[in-house]
């Protein structure tokens, strides 16, 4: 059997690999634990009033990342009083979960 034949039928017993990160959350969860977030994170051109600067919009960012950054928030390794405030109540599954439902949602 030549390779070409070989991938074709691994692709149609395994189907085909992903090579996008998937988050270990669940979105459902994390849809409803997004809403406190939604008001700053969800709108497009939000700013921050003081000091000035452009909020950034977490849909469809990598899971990875929204772990990483929500962990360093709520471990005070990152610098922002209100997202520092916020992080801390999370629960590891609650950051999880926060960063399903936002990756799975694409780019708004």
């Amino acid at each position: 059997m030549n390779r070409a034949v070989l991938g074709a039928l691994c692709l149609i017993l395994i189907g085909p690999v992903s090579t996008t990160a998937a988050a270990a959350g669940d979105a459902a969860a994390g849809r409803l634990k997004f809403e406190s977030c939604r008001g700053c994170h969800a709108i497009a051109g939000y700013r921050n009033a003081y000091p000035d600067y452009g909020v950034p919009r977490l849909f469809g960012q990598q899971p990875d990342y929204l772990v990483a950054a929500l962990k360093a928030y709520r471990a005070g390794r990152r610098d922002h009083p209100t997202m520092q405030a916020q992080a801390a109540s999370l629960s590891d599954q609650d950051i999880q979960d926060i960063a399903a439902y936002l990756a799975g949602r694409g780019r708004q």
